[in-house]
């Protein structure tokens, strides 16, 4: 197999993989979280129950792959941003871009408001809540590594490209949390500029 194989191959997978993630979220905000089944899914997403459980042990693993997949995304962005950027300068434009990317059923209109009620609800749901942590120590590392990459420190020895990952990791959940609870939700955009603007600032007192 040569290697434009293995890429159409990878891409299909991958579209696959997002594919049953959008399903899980769309399904499980439109229903409730109790009332979609894997059967319900795999349906949604014209493949198998086979081809679920190939991808996924859960519903809630389902909904924290999209969340995963835009994070490692943020990190390989890190590191493809010109090196004449700071770090500050690189990593705000790398979580935007990402997310900037992500329209999708998992960032609804934010005056939706039985939308948000219902993406509201699926998150409350313990598994849900377990599968997202699971999925941002993941994320988590592989974010230390680009930053420590960008900065020539130690992923490892160093402090420093894991305090910056995890207060990567911080921002991007108080800002889709924020965007969640509050009314009128603000746009999501807008507020992770305005979140990492504060963050690099030092978080100075208002």
């Amino acid at each position: 197999m040569n290697d434009g194989d293995l890429g159409l191959r990878e891409r299909k997978k991958r579209e696959t993989r997002l594919a049953l993630s959008l399903a899980t979220i769309r399904l499980s905000v439109e229903r409730g979280w109790d009332n979609v089944t894997v059967d319900d899914i795999a349906a949604a997403a014209n493949v198998s129950v086979r081809t679920f459980r190939n991808y996924y042990s859960s519903k809630a693993e389902a909904v924290a792959s999209r969340h995963l997949e835009r994070m490692q995304q943020v990190a390989e962005e890190l590191l493809a941003r010109p090196a004449s950027e700071s770090l500050w300068e690189a990593m705000p434009a790398a979580v935007i871009d990402r997310f900037a990317l992500g329209q999708d059923v998992s960032a609804a209109p934010p005056q939706d408001e039985q939308w948000m009620a219902g993406i509201r609800l699926m998150l409350s749901a313990p598994a849900v809540q377990a599968a997202i942590m699971e999925a941002n120590a993941v994320a988590q590392q592989e974010l230390t590594v680009a930053v420590a990459t960008r900065t020539g420190t130690d992923p490892e020895r160093d402090l420093y490209p894991k305090l910056v990952a995890a207060a990567v990791i911080a921002v991007c959940a108080v800002v889709i949390d924020h965007i969640q609870r509050t009314d009128p939700p603000g746009l999501l955009l807008p507020l992770l500029l305005e979140a990492f603007t504060e963050l690099a600032a030092g978080l100075p007192e208002p």
